[in-house]
């Protein structure tokens, strides 16, 4: 027998990844350098979506810009509206009531729930388990259910406003919160069963993507993909904001930094959610749901048709806007992904000098080329997945 071995050899090629990939969660371009099916470099090629939003709200009203918030991550438009009114709020100095501030939590928490069902879904479906899809699609409708009851739309919902929130937290809202709650435990049972304790799944992302604590800080990492490092920070108990310093929750963070760690960690935020959501209902204060500032806040609809006043004022608002004191401010917001920070500069009119936008898609998607690279083709896609970014909003 001969003892000579076949030598096979392989080269280093250039693999061009999306942009319309299906589980490249939008357009995003991935440049692959291979050896073989070993990944050697990655490349994000981004700004397919690029709108230029921050150029767009220095030529608005400041009140005009809301709507704009809700294309970004457009899975999660009220964690959008609560980081930019939160940031003009600030600038004016103003403190809303403590109706809204626990109205605009629920929101948050609602938004957040829905964003992470999206997330492990498609997440799911990516690596071949379809239904898992279907089951999470099935509990977010719910979700946007509730916000259509309470601001008449479901996807992009301009629901926050400077000052407040556009309409009352009614019973029916709050009926639907409870049912919800009472339904999704049982709900998430079902994902363990399908997802959690799955040999497959686990195989296909335990070690994969691998990122440490150090590292992930160093790369501006943040959110539940931080905290799957085991860095405990989230800038709801960190840096409090609204009313969540009164409210009981946990920090949930991961061990390893991989790929199943990330998913463990939003599912574990989806049960924390929940908890806030219970103690919000609980909670939940009578009186106004907007400052009473009527240079800020407009009239109620149904007065403008009956009061001269009403309506001048109304037209005055929405044709004028409101000015906002000179100076800067940065206001930053735990969302589903992880930080969302607006900075805004004001020169005194009723239009904003500059607005920039932190948006963690952005930030977490340049992780990609670290965790990828030494591991093999197929894991790109479960990395990507674990990372949930929305190019709506990382290219703004």
């Amino acid at each position: 027998m001969s003892d000579n071995h076949e030598i096979i050899t392989t080269k280093e090629i250039s693999l061009h990844m999306g942009p319309q990939h299906p589980s490249t969660h939008g357009v995003l371009h991935l440049i692959l350098d291979l050896q073989g099916e070993k990944v050697v470099n990655t490349e994000a090629d981004i700004g397919y979506l690029h709108r230029g939003t921050e150029k767009i709200a220095e030529n608005l009203l400041y009140f005009q810009f809301v709507p704009y918030t809700d294309r970004l991550d457009y899975m999660c438009a009220m964690s959008n509206n609560l980081a930019y009114v939160q940031a003009v709020e600030k600038l004016l100095g103003i403190e809303i009531t403590e109706r809204a501030k626990y109205i605009r939590v629920i929101a948050a928490e609602l938004s957040r729930i829905a964003g992470h069902l999206v997330c492990i879904g498609s997440a799911a479906v990516d690596l071949g388990a379809m239904s898992v899809l279907l089951y999470a699609f099935r509990d977010r409708e719910m979700i946007l259910d509730i916000f259509e009851m309470l601001c008449g739309a479901r996807m992009t919902l301009s629901y926050l406003r400077v000052g407040g929130v556009r309409y009352d937290f009614t019973d029916q809202c709050k009926e639907a919160c409870k049912k919800l709650l009472e339904l999704l435990p049982k709900r998430l049972e079902e994902y363990d069963t399908l997802l959690t304790h799955n040999r497959i799944w686990i195989d296909r992302n335990r070690g994969v993507g691998v990122i440490t604590g150090d590292d992930a800080i160093e790369l501006g990492l943040s959110g539940p993909s931080l905290r799957a490092c085991g860095v405990k920070w989230d800038i709801r108990k960190d840096e409090p904001y609204l009313v969540y310093d009164r409210i009981d929750f946990d920090v949930v963070v991961g061990e390893n930094g991989d790929s199943y760690d990330r998913y463990l960690v939003r599912m574990a935020e989806i049960r924390q959610s929940m908890r806030i959501i219970a103690q919000c209902l609980k909670d939940l204060p009578d009186g106004p749901f907007t400052v009473d500032m009527p240079q800020i806040v407009p009239p109620p609809k149904p007065d403008v048709y009956k009061n001269m006043e009403n309506l001048i004022h109304h037209f005055k608002y929405v044709s004028q806007g409101f000015k906002v004191p000179k100076g800067e401010i940065y206001s930053s917001i735990e969302s589903p992904k992880g930080e969302l920070g607006t900075y805004i500069v004001s020169d005194g009119s009723e239009k904003p000098y500059r607005l920039k936008l932190r948006v963690p898609s952005f930030m977490n998607l340049q992780t990609i080329s670290h965790m990828s690279k030494g591991r093999y083709l197929a894991d790109v896609i479960a990395i990507i997945s674990s990372l949930d970014p929305v190019f709506g909003e990382c290219d703004k």
